[in-house]
Formats: structure tokens, C-alpha cells, sequence
């Protein structure tokens, strides 16, 4: 095995505190609760569908949070990055991986963007009426969290 990094052995020093008094291993599979929580509705599609689908949630808590990265650039400009330092090859993996556009998902406004992803979720037909959609935001300065929907 290769050496660790200091991320990585921040990693197993942290679990192995984590798991000295861990005692929730025996838990079902279906969430008890019957809910997933989500960041980004699109990435997180598929998660979901096969969480209401096979596990049984019936709930979905999609948290963005403040200081979040995807407020600072654009797709364009990450893009731009992506091709300046890894060339055309960039581009092609890129287009593989996230289609076309190269659509990063970046967003200019905090609530908006909540808004427009439980949108998507609620107008999408892979997810039943009676599923519960709402979303959240988690402000890392203060810890609270704020339902916008």
C-alpha cells in the first residue's frame, strides 16, 4: 500500500475515534426515518429514484449551503479551466462524463438555486405526488439550518 497522505491519515485516525463507541451496525437497510437528504437534485437523481424506489423513502431534504463553492465561477469559466489545463482531452472527458455543455451546475443565488432544484424534483414524474420535497438551507457561519420550501 502506497504511504498516506495527511488527509488520509487524518481519515483512519478520525474513524477509529468514531468507531470505538459505534454501535449502529445493525441497522435495516430501508431508512427507518423514510427520508434522503440531497444537495443537488441532479446530481443526486439517481440516489433518489432508487431510494423512494427500492428502499422505501418517502421524503426528500435537499440542504445547499452557504460558502458554497458553486456561487463563486460558472460553467463557462470552469470550462475555460478544464481545457487550459487539460486540453481538448479535458473537454472530451469532460462532454463524457457531464454531457455537451459541460454544465458544471453553478448558481449565482443561494435561495434560488434551492428553489429551482425542488422545482425540478416536484415537476419531475419519477418521483410520486405524495413524496415530501422540501429545501433547506445550512448556514456554515452560524450552524442553523433555514427551510426555504
Amino acid at each position: 500500500m502506497a504511504s498516506q497522505t495527511s488527509n488520509q491519515e487524518n481519515l483512519v485516525a478520525k474513524n477509529a475515534l468514531y468507531t470505538a463507541n459505534f454501535t449502529e451496525g445493525h441497522l435495516a437497510l430501508p431508512p427507518a426515518k423514510k427520508y434522503a437528504v440531497g444537495g443537488n437534485a441532479v446530481d443526486a437523481l439517481r440516489s433518489l429514484v432508487i431510494s423512494q424506489q427500492l428502499l422505501g423513502t418517502a421524503e426528500i431534504i435537499l440542504v445547499k449551503h452557504t460558502g458554497c463553492g458553486m456561487l463563486i465561477f460558472d460553467t463557462p469559466t470552469a470550462t475555460g479551466l478544464v481545457e487550459k489545463n487539460l486540453g481538448a482531452e479535458g473537454i472530451k472527458e469532460l462532454e463524457r462524463f457531464v454531457g455537451g455543455s459541460g454544465n458544471f451546475q453553478t448558481f449565482s443565488d443561494l435561495e434560488t438555486a434551492v428553489k429551482s432544484d425542488v422545482k425540478l424534483l416536484k415537476d419531475s414524474s419519477l418521483f410520486a405526488e405524495e413524496i415530501v420535497i422540501s429545501g433547506w438551507i445550512y448556514e456554515v457561519e452560524t450552524g442553523k439550518t433555514r427551510q426555504v420550501l
